[in-house]
């Protein structure tokens, strides 16, 4: 009997018995899994003829990944950035070749339309999906906001003619009941929600000094 000796290639010879690229998710995230599934009613148990749940739920959530808010609105003939309401300006008001249909600006917030009858999760379900099983950490929840790409002036004057809306990526990180607000924070390059220090942001950026 022979004791048994490990190559001295192995790595390279596993790395040769590869026959495809790896199902595992690899990349880096701050958002629980949980939080990109899509609410489905249906029964844990399926009848004969039916699709599985978790079949139906992973086409939807390939479905969902497919829109686009911004392209949804652009096929409707709406331009996302003359969505927020901006400072009254009489001398420059543009001339009605120019307004088309409408010869006021817009002047009304988007809170004035928002209806929530038909919204499959209250805010309280959205945000405790960043709560993973078996951890006291909330993580936030993706999502996208209508936010101005220069963050300086965004702050010090939301209604200024000078900025520009977008639909921007965001993880959202609380929901304050009295004024119906989302707090919610950008995510970097790589999709992540750091704070300065390069930290994820959990339970709504709220920290042992407050």
């Amino acid at each position: 009997v022979t004791k048994f000796k490990m190559p001295e290639n192995l790595r390279s010879l596993l790395d040769k018995q590869m026959v495809g690229p790896t199902s595992e998710v690899l990349a880096e995230s701050d958002f629980p899994v949980q939080s990109f599934k899509p609410k489905v009613q249906m029964p844990f148990k399926r009848l004969p003829g039916q699709n599985p749940r978790k079949v139906e739920v992973e086409r939807r959530r390939r479905l969902y990944l497919t829109f686009d808010i911004a392209e949804l609105l652009a096929s409707k003939g709406i331009d996302s950035n003359q969505l927020m309401p901006r400072h009254y300006d009489p001398d420059n008001m543009p001339p009605i070749e120019e307004t088309k249909d409408s010869v006021f600006p817009i002047y009304l917030p988007l809170k004035v339309f928002d209806n929530d009858e038909y919204d499959c999760r209250t805010p309280e379900e959205w945000i405790s999906l960043g709560l993973e099983p078996g951890s006291s950490d909330r993580k936030p929840v993706p999502g996208k906001a209508l936010l101005p790409t220069d963050d300086v002036l965004g702050h010090e004057d939301p209604k200024s003619q000078e900025l520009i809306y977008k639909w921007i990526d965001v993880g959202v990180l609380d929901y304050d009941k009295e004024t119906e607000l989302y707090l919610v924070h950008k995510t970097d390059k790589k999709g992540l929600v750091r704070d300065e220090e390069g930290r994820p942001i959990l339970n709504g950026g709220l920290t042992p000094e407050g």
